[in-house]
């Protein structure tokens, strides 16, 4: 990761809760200098205090990112204090979910170079994807920089549009609940074949894990690595008859399941 522009004129976090910390982790990992780093949090955690960042401290005239990492709800509040580094050559790079780019450029000016990006909570252990745009003010060489960044923490994919973020949303964003529901789900229909809560539970989260780093690693598309270990008429497909039903199973739900999430996304989006 080219760090020159960042460790040159500095960054900006504006929040610093789970997700910024994440980021901020892995670009301290990969050799960020933390007096490069400006961050604005009401309530800083013990661990921000003490990583060498500059914390709630005056902020550098012209850095070349400020990542915009408060909740949604906070963003009235928060976001015009930014405003003076607004349509300028600062990049903002926004981690909000239903912040649009619109509502950023309103607040921060319309010659602001602004990207919006959706990651997910795997990014904690540096296992997440993120979904990117940008808006007209934002350069080639800007993406770049922020899909750098991003690459601390997991994958990035950039987007053609803006509309696709609710489906990301819905899809990615908050996805690792659900796969965390079915590790619930897992467990508790192994107790109810006579497990012991525990050991389900371990059974069900290495399971849950270990498909996925297969997946991921295989050069094998998931349907067929679900094909190749399902014997005709054996357990796996006994249970898969369930899983697959066409009005009951497990695609219809989670059909309905990712266009609630979008549709609640569209929603925050419009206000």
């Amino acid at each position: 990761m080219n760090l020159g522009q960042i460790e040159q004129r500095g960054m900006v976090l504006l929040g610093c809760g789970k997700m910024g910390s994440a980021m901020l982790r892995g670009w301290l990992a990969d050799g960020l200098s933390p007096q490069a780093v400006s961050v604005l949090d009401p309530f800083p955690s013990a661990w921000l205090s003490e990583c060498g960042v500059r914390v709630n401290q005056e902020l550098p005239a012209n850095p070349a990112l400020v990542l915009i990492a408060v909740k949604p709800q906070m963003m009235g509040d928060a976001l015009p204090q930014m405003q003076a580094l607004g349509n300028g050559d600062t990049v903002f790079l926004s981690v909000a979910a239903g912040v649009t780019l619109a509502n950023l450029s309103s607040v921060l000016g319309a010659k602001t170079p602004i990207i919006r990006a959706m990651p997910n909570t795997p990014a904690a252990v540096g296992a997440g994807i993120t979904a990117l745009i940008g808006n007209a003010e934002a350069t080639p060489d800007h993406l770049d920089m922020a899909e750098a960044l991003l690459r601390a923490v997991g994958q990035v994919v950039r987007l053609d549009n803006e509309n696709q973020m609710d489906a990301v949303t819905g899809l990615s964003g908050s996805g690792p609940a659900y796969v965390f529901h079915m590790i619930e789900a897992l467990a508790v229909a192994g107790q109810a074949q006579g497990l012991g809560a525990d050991l389900a539970m371990q059974l069900a989260k290495a399971t849950v894990a270990g498909a996925g780093q297969l997946a991921a690693a295989s050069e094998e598309t998931p349907s067929d690595l679900r094909v190749n270990v399902t014997s005709p008429n054996g357990t796996t497909q006994a249970g898969l008859e369930v899983l697959m039903d066409g009005k009951d199973g497990l695609a219809p739900l989670m059909s309905k399941t990712v266009a609630a999430a979008t549709a609640r996304s569209k929603e925050l989006a419009n206000g």
